[in-house]
């Protein structure tokens, strides 16, 4: 090979390895520490930010879509109803999406004012679900459950209270999944702490990026209907309230608990209708990312989208230091990438192992793989065959 080829060869591989590594440390780094001091160093607000006190909070509907959960729903209900919230403003409604045990029965056996339950013949879906129960709710404020998590008893309390202020539109909580044994899971426990983290600084900076769809609330009037194949009900309908100029909040004491754990096996579908989702949002949604019509579309492009691009960095990354070892610093680059991937696999072999030095690396490597599987899925058009249950 001659001088200038190899030159060549080097300066691409250059250019890909640096490419993809600034990639990846704006998403995983770079971004999450850039909003972090932004939020801290933001001026304190000039005047006391609006919240309802307990006794003035205003009338509030808890939908839950429900598929075949007559072994818990019973449970669920109870927990809501022991929220600490004004007697009288709080009011539940199921939805029974095409059951065919007796998920509905459940419900009107409990024979409380205060729950109903709205019977679907078909299963139609959990977009087409909400939007049914968005028009029959009688509650000023909207606020969105599953049937397998539970609430703390001030977990409604501390989402509705933030909508005294007239610039809310939607508020999330903060789920605690169960820990996770090792592996991958640990990995995507760390990921998860990072998500939390992210919408507790963006939402001190105007907004965050969508919610967590076990634990958020929504203005009922902020409610448009959703089309019916969406994927991502719980960023999709906040953002349209940030869209009509209002602000999505986090708060972290509207505390949800899951008993599930976030185990890579369990996780597989639900991480891939996420990212097929957000695949489905920057094309439907294309606008969102435009500086003129979105004061969001930097946060957007940074929290979700760029994650996107995550494993054609890391590939870029990787090309780039086998193309450019005529250098050392990128014959050393290869081999240090080469060991994380070691590392990666021998966390997601050996499970049972809970140092970081594997379960960060096998997480990050799993929700990498995620991305592709999330890509094909939304291609082949397999997410428009109806909303499944992750657990």
């Amino acid at each position: 090979m001659n001088t200038l080829a190899a030159w060549n060869l080097e300066l691409t591989g250059t250019v890909l390895f640096w490419a993809g590594i600034l990639s990846c440390a704006w998403t995983f780094v770079l971004y999450p520490a850039f909003i972090h001091l932004l939020a801290r160093t933001r001026p304190p607000p000039a005047a006391p930010v609006p919240r309802y006190e307990r006794g003035e909070l205003p009338s509030a509907t808890v939908i839950i879509c429900a598929h075949n959960e007559e072994s818990r729903i019973r449970a669920r209900i109870e927990n809501l109803l022991l929220s600490e919230y004004p007697e009288g403003r709080l009011d539940i409604l199921v939805v029974s999406d095409g059951s065919t045990d007796s998920t509905a029965q459940v419900v009107r056996s409990m024979d409380h004012d205060n729950v109903q339950v709205l019977e679907r013949p078909e299963k139609s879906g959990k977009p087409a679900c909400l939007n049914a129960a968005a028009e029959q709710a009688a509650g000023e404020v909207i606020v969105f459950a599953d049937a397998r998590q539970t609430f703390a008893p001030d977990a409604i309390h501390n989402l509705v209270r933030h909508f005294k202020d007239p610039a809310v539109g939607a508020v999330s909580g903060q789920l605690f999944p169960h820990a996770s044994k090792g592996g991958a899971a640990q990995g995507i426990d760390f990921y998860w702490k990072l998500e939390k983290s992210l919408r507790h600084a963006e939402a001190q900076l105007d907004s965050c990026i969508g919610c967590t769809g076990a634990v958020y609330a929504l203005r009922r009037t902020s409610y448009k209907s959703l089309p019916t194949d969406t994927l991502l009900d719980d960023v999709v309908l906040p953002m349209r309230a940030a869209q009509s100029g209002l602000r999505i909040l986090f708060d972290p004491d509207a505390r949800a608990y899951d008993p599930q754990k976030l185990d890579p096996a369990q996780e597989k579908t639900r991480k891939a209708r996420t990212l097929a989702g957000n695949f489905q949002m920057l094309f439907r949604h294309a606008g969102w990312l435009m500086p003129w019509k979105s004061r969001l579309w930097w946060k957007l492009a940074s929290h979700k989208y760029s994650r996107l691009l995550t494993p054609f960095s890391l590939a870029a990354a990787l090309a780039g230091a086998w193309l450019a070892q005529g250098v050392f610093l990128y014959q050393l680059a290869f081999w240090a990438q080469a060991l994380l991937y070691a590392l990666a696999a021998a966390g997601l072999i050996f499970r049972g192992l809970r140092t970081p030095l594997l379960t960060i690396p096998a997480g990050f490597l799993f929700l990498a793989w995620m991305v592709v599987r999330g890509f094909l899925y939304y291609v082949s058009g397999r997410y428009k065959s109806g909303w499944d249950k992750s657990g």
